[in-house]
């Protein structure tokens, strides 16, 4: 049986620092829901890799939401996102190569801002491996604080400890959603930004129908540690 995650000391994190005040207290108002009941904003990057002397951009995102503790699909979102003249590090993964022309003339993160407002502000975000997504938001929107954030990567070593190891493909696998991602992204493999989003969504869809998940709020997912877990990603 999946484990509970353990929770700590909590604190209420910062909000938003948008310049409507509603969009303040809508945080703190979800950060305290129950997480099966918040409105909950999956996110991926794919980004350029590591290259001396460039910094890590992205060149693609993917995102979807959760309302009432079930993947929504009609809330899909993807964009290429244009990289420049940032070279890409030759083991980066993704279809990143044969997309070239595609993505030179994609839109900026800035540029889709007015696109991803409403979805990245106010509300709780969640990703495998938060600090990837956290980075590339943070670095293109400096002026905003995100959050909370949800790392399904920290909560799928509590749940599925003895997993060989905690990659996206790993877990998603064992919380059988392989299928489902499939059929709402036909036509995407792994490292596309969507098709990651979505089976993110899904396996947190998944953690939050197990025996006491339901009881957990979205600061208390976002404070819970895993206490041992197979070392590896």
């Amino acid at each position: 049986m999946p484990l509970i995650p353990y929770v700590g000391s909590v604190t209420v994190p910062r909000s938003c620092r948008g310049p409507e005040p509603p969009v303040q207290r809508w945080t703190i108002e979800a950060t305290l829901m129950l997480a099966n009941e918040a409105p909950i904003v999956v996110v991926d990057f794919e980004t350029t890799g590591v290259v001396s002397g460039h910094p890590d951009v992205p060149w693609q995102v993917g995102m979807v939401s959760l309302e009432g503790g079930r993947v929504r699909p009609e809330t899909l979102l993807t964009s290429l996102l244009r990289t420049g003249d940032r070279p890409f590090n030759r083991f980066a993964p993704g279809r990143h190569a044969e997309l070239a022309e595609e993505i030179a003339a994609a839109p900026t993160l800035p540029e889709i801002w007015p696109e991803l407002c409403d979805r990245l502000c106010g509300r709780p975000l969640a990703a495998h491996n938060v600090a990837t997504e956290r980075k590339v938001i943070q670095d293109a929107f400096p002026l905003h604080t995100f959050g909370p954030w949800l790392d399904t990567l920290k909560l799928a070593r509590i749940a599925w400890p003895d997993l060989v190891d905690h990659k996206l493909e790993t877990v998603a696998l064992r919380a059988d959603v392989i299928d489902r991602t499939i059929e709402v992204c036909p036509g995407r493999v792994w490292h596309d930004a969507l098709f990651d989003a979505v089976a993110c969504a899904f396996i947190f869809e998944t953690l939050l129908t197990f025996p006491g998940w339901d009881r957990l709020t979205v600061n208390a997912l976002e404070k819970a540690r895993p206490r041992r877990y197979r070392q590896g990603r």
